[in-house]
């Protein structure tokens, strides 16, 4: 049996190896044994619990629970405290333990300042009616706790690379990292925290040229860009740079459905950004459809690719919907589209006739078309849908389900 075009192999274990696996299992026995303790006891706080998460989960990045108990060890010890729901640096000096601050009812001396002149060697008194020297106490405390926070959040993050490189698919590294993230936004100065998201994105740009379609560090890296842009991180928009680098990875492979995905959610938005009117609108569609149509030519039989190719063609189709690349075409410009497509799909198969896409596209297409026009198929074409639909059915027969719902879409058509 083979998974992903390898085949399987069975694997036979000597004595040595097997005595070896046991040994190991009864290592990850025990401290999950140990771990499970400490959190009946509550000891979230302390030291050792973390320090055996570390191990178990260098065992087995899967268990999920374990990095949830990791996340409390962190909130309930290494991780400086806060009263509130900001870095440490916006907390409010009343609220630090090392500032003290004199209340309004507190009783004064007879021989208060009122009677006898402060002597100028004695502290100076702040705004919030702390002194200098205790402002200064609260200031260096809070740098401190960022850089306490700071290193531990480079910490965690270092840890779970090789985790990632060992298993770049396992969710729960990833969920955690992002829990990571979000406590540097939360606990760092926001100039601090974008190096630590910016070199995130660095990070994610290894995994994506690792493996290119790793759909898992493509949702990530939207993630990380999403809260570079954002307020929170002193951001703005990095939709321009994404279109670039989505371009990159197409280039180093056509098959890069993940690239071309994150492509189509980008353009509306790019298009917004750069103001551009209805020519520069209708000038773009065209370099996008050269763009997959150069890759069609290369290899039509790639599914990816053809995704494409009909989210542009649905942006021709749609007429009211103005949320797309072009919405000021004209009814007959659109028409002059989509029977230009057509055409060019036709000519693939001439030497591509055994590609289930290539029908499947003209098909689809030439539904939209006859919509548009409001009319019943032309002479010559309800013939040319019949061919291409049973070819259809001799090239993909586990959908023929799918391909009797498409006869019924030709049969209303032509009525």
């Amino acid at each position: 049996m083979a998974s992903h075009g390898v085949a399987r192999t069975v694997r036979t274990r000597t004595e040595e190896q097997r005595l070896r696996d046991l040994a190991k299992i009864e290592t990850y026995r025990d401290v999950e044994n140990q771990v499970r303790a400490k959190i009946a006891a509550n000891a979230y706080d302390d030291p050792a619990l973390f320090q055996l998460t570390t191990k178990l989960l260098r065992l087995n990045p899967e268990y999920y629970t374990i990095w949830n108990v990791r996340r409390r060890c962190l909130i309930s010890g290494l991780l400086c405290r806060r009263s509130d729901g900001s870095w440490p640096s916006r907390v409010s000096p009343s609220t630090s333990p090392s500032a003290t601050t004199r209340q309004s009812s507190e009783p004064s001396s007879p021989s208060s300042s009122a009677v006898t002149p402060p002597d100028p060697s004695s502290p100076t008194t702040g705004q919030s009616g702390t002194t200098v020297n205790e402002d200064t106490a609260t200031a260096m405390a809070r740098e401190q706790q960022q850089e306490s926070d700071g290193n531990i959040i480079q910490s965690e993050l270092a840890f779970t690379v090789p985790l990632l490189l060992e298993s770049p698919k396992c969710y729960w590294i990833w969920n955690f990292r992002r829990w990571i993230l979000s406590q540097a936004t939360l606990r760092l100065a926001p100039p601090v925290a974008r190096k630590v998201w910016e070199t995130e994105l660095g990070l994610a740009s290894k995994m994506l040229t690792k493996d290119r379609r790793n759909f898992h560090a493509w949702g990530y890296r939207r993630y990380v860009v999403a809260n570079l842009e954002s307020s929170a991180l002193q951001g703005k928009s990095m939709a321009e740079d994404e279109l670039a680098y989505s371009e990159k990875m197409i280039g180093g492979d056509l098959s890069n459905f993940s690239a071309w995905h994150n492509r189509s959610r980008l353009i509306l938005r790019v298009l917004d950004e750069r103001c551009a009117d209805d020519k520069a609108r209708a000038q773009f569609l065209d370099k996008e459809l050269a763009l997959v149509k150069e890759g069609l030519n290369i290899g039509p039989e790639d599914q990816s690719l053809w995704y494409y190719h009909q989210f542009l063609v649905s942006q021709i189709a749609n007429c009211e919907d103005r949320n797309t690349i072009a919405p000021a075409l004209a009814l007959d410009e659109r028409i002059t589209y989509l029977r230009r497509e057509i055409d060019d799909v036709k000519d693939l198969v001439e030497d591509y006739a055994d590609i289930k896409w290539i029908y499947e596209a003209l098909l689809e297409y030439s539904v939209a078309l006859a919509r548009l026009e409001e009319r019943a198929g032309r002479n010559g074409e309800n013939e040319d849908l019949q061919v291409w639909l049973e070819n259809l059915r001799a090239l993909d027969p586990m959908r023929k389900a799918r391909w009797s719902d498409v006869e019924k879409q030709l049969v209303s058509l032509r009525a």
